[in-house]
């Protein structure tokens, strides 16, 4: 681990996010260390971009779709490879970094030239770390919200840490061997999440299909999406099972969410969950379908998640197909049945049968035959099931935590090093 430098060896830069600097480093203004680049495109320039997570490079590199291109290129100017460029509207958000790139881009981007005794990329972390702790924020005149206007003649003023040339590069080559280990990490994390949750979906599927013991005798199905099943259970169509309800919102009924991630419930608590505001429906609530606790809901996205359970009562939209159980029906099990990869690639083939503009409905899902053990059975299926991926979503759960906390070291480590509290005279 880099020690610390010692406070004795610091003093007060006088700027709240920075803190202490060692007393060998200045302070500087932007403009005495940078200065505006103010070039023409050239006629083949490509476009260049700031992203949020410092990447500035031509959008090629990154993908050719998913971009609002300018029907005009007014004020659009020139950068070069080497160049600090800074995104006005989103540098609060992090993009700002060294473009890797020449090209051309939006007059909203500040395209920051350094002097001889500044690295563009050692200032690419110090300004981002601006970013980081809310500094830039700060500054919002009010664009909108979440977003701020950090153009030039804001930047050039602003007192930066001014270590030695020579030092910059220092920091700039520790930080690139310590972040790329910890992105290293975090990567391998990431894809031991993608892993467990591929395990948790073939824990379910498998268990759904073909039931919890391993030495039951099995028979075909009959349904190319089932396979073989256990040769005591039943395969029927969903009509056999569910009853397509016609029946209107109640009087002071809460507005109900289908969603893939928490099932169908009130409004309210998604946006809570989310912390984020959904357009609400307005008009036609008398043309609200009710739901009970136990229903199940097919929306629009029912093709790429499967079919919600409810586990509130209220309306949700008209276009929505609400199923009701009979009592050959345990929820927990069809729940996790209706969910499952398989039987999402079965509802998928459905599509076929969906004519431009229609909804999914129950009619297309009673094209796919179900399987039915008995009630007792399905309820020990869906208790293994939930010891089971319980297991795994506690696994998951815990590395999601241990990369919250590499990146948040990042970050840390980061903010030390640019604003030169630890101690780097061994890294050269």
């Amino acid at each position: 681990m880099t020690p610390l430098l010692p406070k004795e060896r610091m003093k007060d830069s006088g700027i709240p996010w920075i803190g202490l600097i060692p007393k060998t480093w200045d302070m500087k203004r932007a403009k005495f260390l940078f200065s505006l680049a103010q070039r023409a495109p050239l006629p083949d320039d490509g476009i260049v971009t700031a992203f949020r997570n410092g990447q500035v490079t031509l959008r090629s590199n990154r993908r050719t779709d998913g971009f609002t291109n300018a029907l005009k290129e007014a004020g659009y100017q020139r950068v070069h490879k080497g160049d600090l460029v800074i995104h006005a509207m989103d540098a609060f958000a992090g993009a700002i970094g060294v473009s890797d790139s020449d090209g051309k881009c939006t007059p909203v981007y500040s395209c920051c030239v350094p002097s001889i005794e500044a690295s563009s990329e050692f200032y690419a972390r110090c300004v981002r770390t601006m970013s980081t702790t809310g500094f830039i924020e700060s500054l919002a005149k009010g664009i909108r919200e979440r977003s701020t206007d950090f153009r030039w003649a804001t930047f050039a003023e602003q007192l930066l840490p001014h270590p030695p040339k020579g030092e910059q590069d220092v920091i700039v080559s520790y930080l690139d061997r310590a972040t790329t280990r910890i992105d290293a990490l975090v990567s391998k994390k990431t894809r031991f999440i993608e892993l467990l949750r591929e395990k948790r979906q073939a824990v379910v599927a498998r268990a759904v299909t073909k039931g919890v013991d391993p030495n039951v005798p099995m028979k075909d199905s009959g349904v190319e999406w089932l396979g073989e099943v256990p040769a005591h259970w039943d395969v029927v169509p969903p009509g056999v099972l569910f009853t397509d309800s016609k029946e209107r919102a109640h009087t002071g009924d809460q507005l109900l969410s289908a969603t893939q991630k928490y099932g169908v419930i009130p409004l309210a608590e998604f946006e809570a969950l989310e912390q984020r505001q959904v357009t609400k429906a307005t008009t036609n609530f008398e043309l609200r379908k009710h739901v009970e606790v136990g229903d199940f809901v097919i929306s629009m996205r029912s093709m790429d998640g499967g079919i919600e359970r409810s586990h509130a009562t209220g309306s949700v939209r008209s276009s929505y197909s609400v199923l009701k159980a009979r009592c050959e029906v345990y929820g927990p099990y069809f729940g996790l049945l209706l969910k499952s990869s398989l039987f999402i690639q079965a509802l998928r083939l459905t599509s076929n049968f969906i004519r431009d503009g229609q909804d999914l409905n129950f009619a297309h899902v009673k094209k796919i035959k179900l399987p039915l053990p008995d009630l007792g059975e399905q309820k020990k299926i869906s208790d293994c099931v939930d010891r089971a991926t319980s297991r795994i979503d506690i696994l998951i759960i815990k590395t999601e935590r241990s990369i919250e906390l590499l990146r948040e070291h990042r970050t840390a480590l980061i903010t030390a090093a640019v604003t030169g509290k630890i101690d780097l005279r061994l890294a050269a």
